[in-house]
């Protein structure tokens, strides 16, 4: 593993700590294309794989008093183990930081919250994030939890701190895509005593940091982008305090949301490729996104690699440079026209989620879920040459209107 170069883009401006390539301490000196195909891997053993298999679930042979890292099988599992450690590379480079994966997304951030309050308590959450998380409003409000919630964009956060047990940002949020300014509502969440959670999967690891930027959770649904192949469901949650750690993979242990040891070994083989389709997926977004203004039919284009949309600035300031993710958000006249749109499409899939090698698109509004109009579609941008993604764009617009 060859240390970086000085003045590569990946760390313009990481510091020269000295040491030997490779280990401990001199991550943060790696591009991320070396970071990404390194991260988490065990040292080299002679004519075994680099990656080892999957270990699946078994009774490990403990003689004697159970101890030592892995003694049941819903505790730990040494595939785990190199996953968790590979993401914790990506999400603090050269700091301290533990991460815990889960199931699924969902699962990771069931763990962050009830983890971390109780009855009485008070949290603030965006009201225009991830659809299941009105799921999470009304299994915490059963559980006397208050809830607060605010847009992503502005200042109404902020606003509905005092008293607060934790704040939850998603930032850029979906399906909307506005950006919040984590350092600034950081420091707002620590003059209230608060802790602050960031839902980080739409940018990865390899566009924001949350941990950087103050935050005390970073947490992810692996099932998108980061994994990148539509083959798991995934989650996982970052902390570089070891007190949080321990709360959250104690909650993962009593509820049993732990991820299979294939679909670990599958995320981890897919990191490799994270930093290459992060970039390819971020410059045809935006070549999307500019195409689609051309459209007279087309409205409320969104994406914050604009330079005029309206979370340019902030998210500029806070994502790492041209990763502004893969997803573009715009509006069509009714449902009937976006529907044609849908079914013109021949490079691009009619299916939910975002963040995979292959496009997908699909009406926000079948699921009644999010505050859009019935037109509104989200598109997720993936590794296709982006000059033939938008030829076939511009032409499902010609046929569907």
């Amino acid at each position: 593993m060859d240390a970086q170069a000085p003045g590569n883009p990946d760390r313009p401006d990481a510091p020269d700590r000295g040491g030997n390539p490779g280990r401990p301490g001199d991550h943060d000196r790696l591009g991320d294309g070396t970071r990404v195909v390194r991260a988490g891997l065990p040292e080299p053993v002679p004519h075994r794989p680099a990656l080892p298999g999957p270990v699946f679930a078994a009774h490990y042979h403990l003689p004697g008093d159970p101890v030592g890292p892995y003694t049941y099988g819903r505790e730990q599992n040494p595939t785990w183990t190199l996953l968790e450690r590979a993401i914790s590379e990506l999400e603090s480079p050269g700091e301290d930081c533990d991460t815990t994966v889960f199931a699924s997304g969902m699962a990771a951030i069931s763990a962050v919250l009830l983890s971390q309050v109780r009855a009485g308590d008070a949290v603030v959450l965006p009201d225009d994030g991830y659809q299941a998380l009105a799921l999470v409003r009304e299994r915490l409000t059963a559980y006397g939890v208050e809830v607060r919630t605010a847009p992503t964009a502005g200042d109404a956060q902020a606003a509905l701190l005092p008293g607060a047990r934790l704040l939850w940002l998603e930032t850029p949020c979906n399906p909307g895509l506005d950006v919040c300014d984590i350092r600034r509502l950081v420091a707002a969440a620590r003059a209230e005593g608060a802790l602050v959670a960031v839902d980080n999967t739409l940018a990865t690891p390899l566009g924001q940091r949350p941990l950087e930027l103050g935050a005390d959770f970073s947490v992810s649904s692996g099932t998108k982008a980061l994994t990148g192949h539509g083959d798991v469901l995934l989650g996982h949650v970052s902390c570089r305090a070891p007190e949080l750690t321990a709360a959250v993979r104690q909650w993962r242990r009593t509820a049993g949301a732990v991820p299979g040891p294939m679909e670990s070994w599958l995320a981890h083989r897919s990191l490799a490729t994270l930093r290459l389709r992060v970039d390819q997926q971020a410059a045809g977004a935006l070549a999307l996104a500019r195409a689609l203004r051309e459209r007279p039919e087309v409205t409320g284009v969104r994406h914050p690699g604009l330079p005029d949309d309206p979370a340019h600035a902030v998210a500029r300031r806070q994502m790492r440079a041209g990763r502004y993710g893969c997803v573009v958000s715009f509006t069509l006249p009714d449902r009937a026209h976006a529907e044609r749109f849908l079914g013109a499409l021949r490079l691009v899939d009619e299916a939910t989620s975002f963040g995979g090698v292959r496009s997908t698109a699909e009406r926000r509004g079948r699921w009644g879920g999010d505050a859009v109009p019935e037109g509104f579609i989200r598109f997720s941008v993936g590794v296709e040459d982006p000059a033939d993604l938008v030829a076939d764009v511009r032409r499902a617009l010609d046929a569907a209107g």
